[in-house]
């Protein structure tokens, strides 16, 4: 005869409320409490009906991911991954499900739309890359469960959280200063490079602030990758007035940096120094090591699940913050 609830509630020496409220993923009950009653479980091959269960509850206990994944985004974007490691922790840790879908901005709204009409999913993450007016406007009218990935570019109602970036700028100027650099550079992406544009911004508001004149060609912009990097690198070196030390705002663009100072055989740091941020996928194996501004993606992951589903049961929840603290990781390129 197969295990029942009482059968579980009884071994684990639990109330069968609580055994419920453990497969529910309730955050009110204890790790130890949580760790018997899975015990139970496992000792008598209990397992719960959890379509009926969901079912009765009107809930399928999916979140369904919604990001632009192409051919390399692995490489390309490997932030999305630890973002996606940690969102999966911690809706896993809740007995959830997690989906990706590749989609564009442009379909988004219409898939959006067919998921919640067909109760396909509780709740919806979304990368920022892919939100539009039109999608905010879906989800403020249907009042659908969601939590966006990036700070939206333009005013909206959605829930949102990301990388204080502008942060992460002030502390890199703020390193390099403290380390007794005089004259830094910085080779970032292009305008549409939100990312790079509010870290450079972070950088001027220090050196603004310490009355450190920046030439106009120490500040380059192009491609976030390595290629540009080099590039840009290459016209810092053109002019006499060089640097001493470089922020790249990628590890793509250091890459091709520290490329570029080889072939003109300036050392690091010795004759420049060279920072970055994050702490994949290159600041770890060249040589020397890059000291970076980290960012704990994973963390914002985890923070993202525990915020869809605080927003899952309460769909008024409105949320708009930063999170995760950048941190200095000092490494062989720069010097103290």
């Amino acid at each position: 005869m197969a295990a029942t609830i009482k059968d579980v509630a009884k071994l684990a020496g639990v109330s069968t409320a609580t055994v419920s409220k453990v497969m529910n993923g309730s955050y009110s009950i204890s790790q130890s409490t949580v760790d018997k009653v899975h015990d139970a479980m496992q000792s008598l091959h209990y397992h719960p009906n959890l379509r009926a269960r969901n079912f009765a509850k009107q809930s399928t206990k999916q979140v369904l991911l919604l990001t632009t994944l192409g051919e390399n985004a692995g490489f390309s974007n490997p932030h999305m991954f630890e973002i996606l490691s940690g969102l999966e922790h911690a809706l896993g840790n809740k007995g959830y499900l997690l989906s990706v879908k590749n989609i564009s901005a442009a379909e988004a709204p219409e898939f959006v739309k067919e998921v919640f009409e067909s109760k396909m999913v509780d709740g919806v993450v979304i990368h920022a890359s892919v939100i539009s007016r039109q999608l905010n406007d879906l989800i403020q009218y249907k009042e659908i469960p969601h939590i966006v990935l990036g700070q939206p570019d333009f005013s909206s109602h959605f829930c949102w959280l990301d990388i204080d970036n502008k942060l992460a700028g002030e502390m890199a100027a703020n390193y390099l200063l403290r380390c007794g650099y005089q004259s830094l550079a910085f080779i970032g992406g292009t305008d549409e490079d939100k990312i790079s544009a509010h870290r450079l911004a972070g950088v001027l508001s220090v050196l603004k602030e310490y009355d450190v004149i920046v030439p106009g060609h120490h500040l380059q912009q192009g491609e976030s990758d390595c290629d540009s990097g080099f590039s840009m690198t290459n016209q810092l070196l053109q002019n006499p007035n060089r640097p001493d030390a470089v922020i790249c705002a990628n590890n793509y663009i250091a890459y091709g940096c520290v490329n570029a100072l080889r072939e003109k055989q300036i050392r690091i740091p010795e004759d420049m120094g060279v920072l970055t941020f994050d702490d994949f996928p290159f600041s770890r194996i060249l040589e020397p090591k890059l000291t970076v501004v980290d960012i704990d993606v994973y963390d914002m992951g985890i923070q993202a699940g525990r915020m869809i589903l605080n927003k899952i049961k309460k769909p008024n929840l409105q949320m708009q913050f930063y999170c995760t603290l950048p941190s200095i990781t000092v490494r062989g390129s720069t010097k103290e």
